[in-house]
């Protein structure tokens, strides 16, 4: 996102292939690059979410978990006492991967708890995962319920996606905290 005298306009990252060894088959083209918006739709659809973070000892610990992509950053709950808030605490490296193997989104970056967040983002945030969860598991989070923690946010630094790899095989590269 980009505001320039006072309007947000979405600015679409710059796409480029991944570096994988040549018997891979990646392209070594930009032809067939996938846009920003297929890893927006696709984040935004999927209703399960693996998220793999390290334990203190090193070891890796993966989880399946329901989240939400509001304003092109990846949200998700979970208490602080959870395996995986103990595991961010000390560390927040994390990568996050949708519940599918052949349409492939994969973000890598750190994941931070968000202590106390304003209320125009708690709203939202509500709003998205009672219309995402709402209907089949009958789940509507209040505004209120993240007040003192519980929830998290994805700060991508690297996102990978393909649907027919490796033709398709695109990556995206962030600064540390940038938006898309």
């Amino acid at each position: 996102m980009l505001q320039h005298d006072g309007v947000t306009e979405h600015v679409e990252p710059q796409a480029d292939r991944p570096k994988m060894p040549d018997g891979y088959g990646v392209p070594k083209t930009s032809e067939g690059l996938l846009p920003w918006s297929h890893v927006s739709e696709m984040m935004s659809a999927a209703i399960n979410y693996w998220i793999g973070t390290t334990r203190p000892d090193g070891r890796p610990h993966a989880v399946p978990l329901w989240g939400v992509w509001v304003g092109e950053r990846f949200y998700f709950e979970g208490g602080p006492d959870t395996r995986r808030g103990r595991n961010l605490e000390a560390n927040p490296a994390v990568v996050v991967h949708i519940e599918r193997g052949d349409d492939v989104v994969i973000l890598e970056g750190t994941a931070g708890q968000i202590e106390n967040p304003d209320s125009a983002l708690t709203e939202q945030l509500a709003k998205a995962f009672g219309a995402k969860y709402g209907p089949k598991y009958d789940y509507h989070p209040k505004p209120d319920s993240w007040q003192g923690g519980g929830l998290y946010v994805v700060h991508h630094s690297l996102v990978l996606a393909w649907t027919r790899f490796p033709q398709d095989c695109t990556r995206w590269r962030f600064s540390r905290g940038a938006t898309p």
